[in-house]
Parts: C-alpha cells; sequence; structure tokens
C-alpha cells in the first residue's frame, strides 16, 4: 500500500518512450536517480477492445504526431506487452522505485494486476467503465488511483459509491484533474482539490493532484490545499514526436517538483516554542531593548 506521510510523486511516462524499451529503461532511471520521485507510471491498452472498427482504423487527428498510418496502427506501436512489463517492473526493483500502470481496459486491467504492482491508476476516460472497476474490486488488493477530469458530480458520486459498496473506499485515491494537453492555468481549477476534501477525505484514502500544466508553480499550491499524491506527465525531450511531451516535465522540471514539495512540506509547520532555537542568537544580537 502507498504511504503518504510526505508529498508522493508519480512520473507519468504514459507513452513518452516512443514505442522503445530502452529510452523507457532510462526514463525509470532518470526518474529514480534524477528526480528522486517515487514512483513511475506506465500505460497499457488492448486497442482492438479499446476501439471501434472506426477509430481504429482513422488516420491520427494530429497525423505529425502519428507513429502509423491509422490511429490503431499509432496505437500498437507504442504498445508494450505483458512481459515487457514485467522487464519494466524488474527494472524499477533494481531501481527501487515502485512501477506502476494506467488501465484502459478489462484486458489490461487483468494483465497488469498479474504483476502485482502496488497500485494500479484509472484515466478520466476510463473512470466510467464500471464493469473493469468492479473486476479490480474484486480480485486486485493493490492501491486504485482515479483521476477526475471530464467527469461529472453525478459520476462522480456514483463512482465513489461503488467503492464503498465493495469496501474499497479506503484503498482508493481520487485525483483532481482537468483533461487537456497542455491546460492553461485559468482552467487547472485548484480548489477541485478543497471541493474533494470537504466532500469525500473521510471516505476515500487520499486525494491527489493529476496535472497537465506547463511549468512547475502549481503543485506546491495543490499540496497546500490538501493533495497528497502528485501526477506529472514526464518526458527526455518536450520536442520529440507524441501527443504527450508538450505536456509533460523534462528531468530538471520534475526534479524541482519533488524538491519543492517536500521543501514545501518541511516548512508548514507551527513554531513549536516562541523563540526558536535558531532565533535566540539573533535576538540576544537585535532586538530592541528599552533603555
Amino acid at each position: 500500500m502507498i504511504e503518504y506521510e510526505a508529498p508522493y510523486v508519480i512520473a507519468e511516462i504514459g507513452c513518452n518512450h516512443k514505442g522503445d524499451m530502452e529510452i523507457a529503461h532510462q526514463m525509470i532511471q532518470s526518474a529514480a536517480k534524477f528526480c528522486k520521485v517515487d514512483a513511475v507510471k506506465f500505460q497499457k491498452r488492448c486497442n482492438r477492445e479499446l476501439l471501434s472498427a472506426e477509430q481504429y482504423n482513422a488516420p491520427h487527428p494530429v497525423p505529425y504526431n502519428s507513429y502509423g498510418e491509422t490511429y490503431g496502427a499509432h496505437r500498437e506501436y507504442l504498445e508494450f506487452n505483458v512481459e515487457q512489463h514485467r522487464q519494466l517492473k524488474d527494472w524499477c526493483v533494481e531501481e527501487h522505485i515502485t512501477y506502476s500502470c494506467s488501465v484502459w481496459d478489462l484486458t489490461s486491467a487483468k494483465e497488469i494486476a498479474s504483476l502485482d504492482p502496488l497500485f494500479i491508476k484509472i484515466p478520466s476516460a476510463c473512470n466510467n467503465n464500471y464493469e473493469m472497476l468492479q473486476w479490480l474490486c474484486d480480485h486486485y488488493r493493490g492501491d486504485i488511483l482515479i483521476s477526475l477530469g471530464m467527469t461529472t458530480k453525478s459520476e462522480e458520486r456514483e463512482l465513489i459509491e461503488l467503492f464503498e459498496r465493495n469496501g474499497r473506499n479506503k484503498d482508493l485515491t481520487i485525483f483532481a484533474c482537468t483533461s487537456g494537453y497542455p491546460v492553461p492555468e485559468e482552467d487547472m481549477c485548484l480548489l477541485e482539490i478543497t471541493r474533494l476534501r470537504e466532500q469525500y477525505r473521510n471516505r476515500v484514502k487520499g486525494i491527489g493532484f493529476s496535472s497537465h500544466h506547463a511549468g512547475i508553480a502549481l503543485d506546491v499550491a495543490a499540496y497546500t490545499l490538501g493533495a497528497t499524491v502528485f501526477e506529472r506527465h514526464f518526458t527526455l525531450n518536450r520536442t520529440w514526436k507524441g501527443t504527450d511531451h508538450a505536456a509533460s516535465l523534462e528531468p530538471d522540471g520534475l526534479r524541482r517538483t519533488k524538491r519543492n514539495l517536500m521543501s514545501t512540506q518541511a516548512a508548514l509547520t507551527y513554531k513549536n516554542e516562541e523563540i526558536l532555537p535558531i532565533e535566540k542568537k539573533q535576538r540576544k544580537k537585535l532586538k530592541y531593548r528599552k533603555r
């Protein structure tokens, strides 16, 4: 199970590895050794199950970003099979970082659950796939993290109630999220974190922040509002071909995000005595005294 005593940062590699296992390995090493985040997360899709024939055979909506002649071929090019995911998890063990994966359909959920990761993520696009969610409640005992982008309040309530009916709500972390790539500041709606905490903090394990904004300015604000788990898209090069790179952080940005969150946690305290030890020498030297 995930422990949330400190800000927990997930590097969302997703498909930013460009379908290349060696790049994926490099990204795991960078996230672990340089960025010092807590987890990396990939994606798993069964594209024939997830996409209709029309969607599968249609051209990619942004041809420049496509790795295939059709959208389906593009998605297949970027897909790792379950044995490759097993290798990714082994590499994570070597680097002392947690492996996880987003699952987009029931077949992928079953495949990734067979690897017994610490947690599985459900993206906003699939948080109303109740067949998949029910299967995970019944068969997977790890934590389940779910983003709430492009989700109505009634869908949100139905989701929480499903986990409560199954006695799994205390294994559930929900993420404030705006689904866009990238998202401008005025659409980030950070006070959704406050709303989720007020409504659900006693009903779920945690409140997270899944961000697609550019830069690193807003994660600290999200932490002070009550988010404890942070998901940031991660790439080695924001100019690479692909949909998510522009909304991703390069290694130094991710490193600073983790550093800033840890610094903020250390600073968010009350004084434990009226005059701190660090102040006493300065008080003796500088404090005004009546004559």
